[in-house]
């Protein structure tokens, strides 16, 4: 099992109908969420349509018109995979109506509920979005304008979010401000676009302009518009650059491919091993190989062959079942495996279920040696910011060491990418990354989650 993102957003304003640059934009983040998609245009009043299911059955047969829009694709951490959480959500109150869709997760949503339904507030669904914006609802009404609302909301949360808002026909981004997801900012002759990651604009050919800022509120009208609530401690993921995002995606200014080669490299160095083949688990251990493969001079090659037409993501419940869902998604290619010693590279390793039983079909299919190799070090504690791994059971590496998992999966030899390995092939300080699923520091300490407004 690999760890799962919560979700992606996009938002675009243009001098022509935006329906089809979104369906785009979002279909080139499908990696981000596979549980539902959804779409809102504004054409005189806000259109939308969400579902459950990828954006290509979602969007069948669909089209709304507007040259404003938003677009989410969703896998739920906080909140139940149903219709009602669904992105984006559109809110109708006292004070107008807005659509809005949300990439993270908070850590005070709990307390921020409690707040907001002893004030009045009644909640739909049971995500983190919803409270987000009853709390943008509760603060235009208290300060009588819409962005100190906003402002004033953003003050009182804590944790990672990325925020599209459709209000009339403006776009509003919104990035935390420990900016710990990414969120870009896209421009070209008639349009302005923002989105999770740079591929969705390379997609719909908007030139990349720049990252929205931590702690920026960024407005898209007749004009750009820039407003600041200040930052926190930068930390942005580092399984954003090792894992989550495309590997053709640039964030904040680094390119997620030259990350996971460096990576590659890295493995080399440190662990380096005799072996015929460098090999990965498809798709996101290819370019962590290719590093490893250049920088050791042991040929790359496909070992493991990928059927691209499950659909979406799935989890089997029982043993038996799992291992049958791992060779329904990969199958091995004899003619390359056999006889070999094998360099298999990968980004992480959750429980080692899935590893454990790639190494067997490896084994079978006549491999002589399995070196497995990993883009990051242990993952041993919770993510609260996004990402589903919140539990320490969940984790292998929480309560075994290095030889202990090796033999449990049963490897050759194991080794990951060091904690300075890693910080060093991202380019980024290490002050400025959020390791806290390697190390168990957290960016956002918990005196930080109570509420205040200063």
């Amino acid at each position: 099992m690999k760890p799962r993102h919560e979700c992606a957003v996009f938002g675009i304003k243009s001098d022509s109908d935006v329906f089809d640059k979104i369906y785009f934009g979002l279909y080139s983040m499908q990696h981000r969420g596979q549980e539902s998609a959804g779409i809102a245009t504004f054409s005189d009043k806000i259109d939308v349509h969400r579902e459950m299911g990828l954006v290509s059955e979602v969007f069948k047969g669909v089209y709304l018109e507007g040259k404003s829009g938003i677009g989410h694709v969703r896998y739920s951490t906080t909140g139940e995979s149903g219709i009602e959480n669904a992105q984006p959500l559109t809110i109708n109150y006292a004070g107008g109506s807005f659509a809005i869709a949300h990439n993270g997760n908070l850590i005070n949503s709990k307390e921020l509920r409690d707040e907001l339904e002893k004030k009045g507030s009644v909640f739909t669904t049971t995500t983190d979005t919803e409270i987000i914006a009853q709390l943008i609802v509760q603060e235009h009404l208290r300060s009588g304008d819409f962005m100190e609302g906003l402002k004033e909301a953003m003050k009182q949360l804590r944790g990672a979010y990325c925020l599209v808002i459709l209000k009339d026909e403006e776009i509003i981004a919104i990035r935390d401000p420990w900016a710990v997801h990414p969120m870009v900012l896209g421009k070209s002759k008639d349009s302005y676009v923002v989105a999770s990651e740079s591929c969705a604009l390379d997609t719909v050919d908007i030139p990349l302009v720049r990252d929205i800022k931590p702690g920026e509120i960024l407005v898209i009208g007749d004009e750009l518009k820039s407003y600041s609530i200040g930052t926190e401690k930068i930390s942005r993921c580092m399984f954003e650059y090792v894992y989550f995002a495309r590997a053709d995606s640039v964030l904040d200014g680094i390119n997620v491919y030259d990350v996971r080669k460096n990576l590659g490299r890295t493995l080399h160095k440190e662990a380096p091993v005799t072996a015929d083949l460098t090999t990965a688990v498809p798709d996101s251990g290819i370019t962590t190989a290719i590093g490893y493969s250049r920088e050791s001079k042991i040929p790359y090659g496909e070992s493991l062959m990928k059927n691209r037409y499950l659909g979406r993501t799935f989890i089997m419940p029982e043993q038996k079942e799992r291992e049958v869902g791992v060779k329904l998604k990969l199958n091995p290619i004899k003619s390359e495996i056999k006889g070999k010693k094998i360099v298999l590279a990968d980004d992480s390793i959750v429980r080692g279920t899935t590893v454990r039983n790639l190494i067997n079909l490896l084994r079978t299919a006549g491999a002589k040696e399995v070196h497995v190799r990993i883009s990051c070090p242990p993952v041993k504690h919770p993510c609260f910011y996004g990402i589903d791994m919140q539990t320490e059971e969940e984790f292998i590496a929480s309560n075994k060491s290095v030889k202990d998992i090796c033999k449990e999966i049963g490897a050759d030899s194991l080794a990951y990418t060091s904690l300075e390995g890693l910080i060093k092939a991202i380019g980024i300080p290490k002050k400025n990354l959020c390791l806290a699923c390697l190390t168990g520091d957290y960016p956002i300490k918990e005196e930080q989650t109570k509420l205040k407004v200063e």
